[in-house]
């Protein structure tokens, strides 16, 4: 008996624990912990790179006033996230598996070829950043910290074979690294948290950079990936196998979202305020990560510079793993069919060696890549927002008409800033938006 007891993995142990919950056999605050997994790791999608670059450039030449659209990105954030979950739990199916089989095939495969694109704008976002902090921190060339990265990430990667808690337990201690990072820059930073309250929820838009920079923040922060992987996260766990341990996964599953992303949104919302205390007053040109850390540094101190630097590492390994899940499990829901996972991480890392080698600068291919995820976005918000409002699709937890009206307005959000973003890219004046 306890030689069988020992063979079981974490993950088995883990399952068989949240069974007991289920079964009401198992009570107690700390069951909570059991069913924490599937946001946490969603929640580093909005913690990546991505979100350092636009968060800097937009702390740095606006100060506090785009705090707003951080946290209007959180709150669309948080719903989709958690309607993505219900889905899952619901259907037994990833987002991508219910498109292909209730979407006409041609739909079907140019939402796969959108999706694949935001993969790999994704994975540079992620590749290059993490790189960018390696380098900077032990000073070694950046294409030999993509390597390094590359070889972290899939060492990490290998761990996804033995079950879903060992992934679980990574990704959410490199959350909890960055976290802790950005805790001690807010004790270091001089913050007017007057400012940043009002900012917080006053909407403005000061101009057309501020446009761009904001559309970068919404699709550096709403991530097209992050949907479609937190659906297939409630796959492997404990399936439910009656309406009430539907409900019952779903009340946890809900806690989990708004604590998850809740975290996520406050250390977003400390970058922002971070770049706006050290930069905005007389550095507010600052627009690359690299020069954020080198002028970290004169300004609050190595210190406030080396965390923020190992936030940054954090960040760009934790979400890099999270991105090649992803992909992988893109792929298999539109197309049926998978790849290795080396196969999968060289593919998603060719365009990153790509960028570096033709010298174009990082931080603008950071930014540049979350305005194209926010183009790509969309799609898997639109094809949400229609699955979970089918009532033969969810049966009795179809969406409330609240909740599908809350997920419309989101989305037509999202869409309407990117037309608008799109006009402006092609010349077009835009009434009450002046140039930068």
């Amino acid at each position: 008996m306890t030689t069988a007891l020992q063979r079981l993995t974490v993950s088995d142990r883990t399952t068989g624990k949240i069974r007991e919950v289920l079964d009401g056999q198992r009570h107690g605050p700390a069951t909570a912990l059991l069913f924490v997994g599937p946001a946490v790791i969603a929640s580093i999608a909005y913690m990546d790179p991505g979100n350092f670059a636009t968060n800097i450039q937009g702390g740095a030449k606006y100060g506090y006033t785009l705090l707003w659209v951080v946290l209007m990105a959180n709150l669309i954030a948080m719903l989709f996230q958690g309607l993505s979950a219900k889905l899952g739990i619901v259907t037994g199916r990833n987002l991508a598996e219910m498109c292909r089989k209730h979407f006409p095939k041609p739909l079907v495969l140019v939402m796969w070829i959108v999706s694949e694109v935001a993969a790999m704008a994704t994975d540079l976002a992620e590749f290059i950043g993490g790189a960018v902090g390696l380098s900077l921190l032990f000073h070694i060339p950046l294409m030999v910290g993509m390597v390094v990265i590359g070889i972290i990430t899939y060492g990490i990667l290998i761990f996804e074979s033995r079950g879903f808690r060992p992934m679980e337990l990574i990704i959410g201690s490199l959350m909890a690294t960055i976290c802790l990072c950005y805790l001690a820059e807010m004790f270091i930073a001089p913050v007017d948290w007057g400012q940043a309250g009002l900012h917080s929820i006053l909407p403005q838009i000061p101009d057309a950079t501020a446009l761009t920079i904001s559309v970068g923040i919404i699709g550096a922060t709403v991530m097209p990936h992050a949907i479609y992987i937190h659906s297939g996260l409630t796959q492997n766990r404990a399936p439910a196998r009656n309406p009430d341990e539907r409900r019952k996964l779903l009340l946890f599953s809900n806690r989990e979202v708004v604590v998850a992303l809740l975290v996520a949104g406050l250390v977003n919302m400390a970058m922002v305020i971070m770049a706006s205390s050290a930069f905005h007053a007389g550095h507010s040109d600052v627009a690359e990560i690299q020069t954020a850390y080198h002028t970290l540094t004169p300004l609050l101190g190595i210190g406030a510079a080396g965390i923020f630097l190992v936030s940054l590492l954090a960040s760009g390994v934790s979400s890099s793993c999270v991105g090649t899940i992803a992909g992988q499990m893109i792929m298999q829901g539109f197309v049926g069919f998978g790849i290795p996972l080396w196969v999968r991480r060289l593919v998603t890392m060719i365009p990153s060696f790509i960028v570096v080698a033709l010298g174009v600068n990082a931080t603008n291919a950071l930014v540049v890549s979350q305005v194209v995820l926010s183009f790509a976005l969309p799609v898997p918000m639109i094809a949400l927002v229609i699955f979970t409002c089918r009532s033969n699709i969810m049966g009795s937890f179809v969406n409330s008409r609240l909740t599908s009206a809350l997920a419309i307005v989101g989305t037509v959000v999202i869409l309407f800033l990117n037309v608008i973003l799109l006009l402006q890219t092609f010349g077009v004046n835009i009434p009450g938006l002046p140039n930068s």
